[in-house]
């Protein structure tokens, strides 16, 4: 049989997992950790724009992160803000779009105002796009396409994706989630029908553009049968 030919990814999903962890092994504040932890994914985004990936979607705070401490959840969104703010000169020169999925509705209006302002300054760009999931559930969004599918026909899976929140990015090709647990928690649970998995033990803030490498390297091998031989 002959050898499959190596694949490249075009989209990778991240599940961002560990920073509390990652601080309490070092008797730190958990904040410390999310801070770390957003010095993670500049990293990652750098590299996999350097490694021409067409898409990078970042699981940033789900719909359930809501039930976290008050102070907890201020912090996480604090540190995106910054994070979005800090980083957007460099998005605009780089060519990378950024792009928000999920229920932003949910937010109040001066950080909705710093993403929908983030988004339409990099609208243009044509590198890679870095879709950041905020108040993003999976099951929120299968409900939200259904429900315009069947406003305008018939529902069938072709009419749903057409209105998922990453209508427009490539299929995902590779989910990797870090911090050694083994589960999707809601998170792109329809694109990931066919995606390859990765589970990896490393806690997020000492995940690096190297660690985003030897996945892609070890997707390159896999054998994509999509339910065939």
């Amino acid at each position: 049989m002959a050898k499959s030919e190596p694949v490249s990814a075009r989209h990778v999903a991240i599940i961002m997992d560990g920073n509390g962890r990652w601080a309490k092994k070092r008797h730190l504040p958990r904040a410390l950790g999310h801070q770390r932890g957003v010095e993670s994914v500049r990293r990652v985004v750098r590299g996999a724009r350097e490694m021409g990936l067409e898409a990078l979607t970042l699981y940033a705070f789900s719909t359930e992160n809501w039930r976290r401490p008050e102070e907890e959840v201020s912090d996480l969104m604090s540190l995106m803000k910054r994070f979005i703010l800090s980083d957007l000169d460099e998005f605009a020169a780089a060519g990378v779009r950024l792009k928000i999925i999920g229920d932003y509705k949910a937010f109040n209006a001066r950080r909705r105002g710093t993403g929908q302002g983030a988004v339409a300054r990099t609208a243009g760009n044509t590198g890679t796009t870095l879709a950041v999931a905020l108040n993003y559930g999976s099951q929120d969004e299968i409900a939200r396409a259904a429900t315009k599918a069947a406003a305008k026909g018939p529902i069938t899976p072709e009419s749903i994706a057409a209105e998922l929140d990453t209508a427009d990015l490539p299929p995902l090709d590779l989910l990797i989630r870090t911090s050694g647990e083994v589960r999707l928690s809601n998170f792109l649970l329809w694109q990931a029908a066919y995606a390859e998995m990765m589970f990896t033990e490393v806690l997020w803030p000492d995940f690096t553009a190297e660690h985003l490498r030897q996945a892609l390297e070890d997707f390159s091998t896999r054998d994509r049968r999509y339910g065939g031989r």
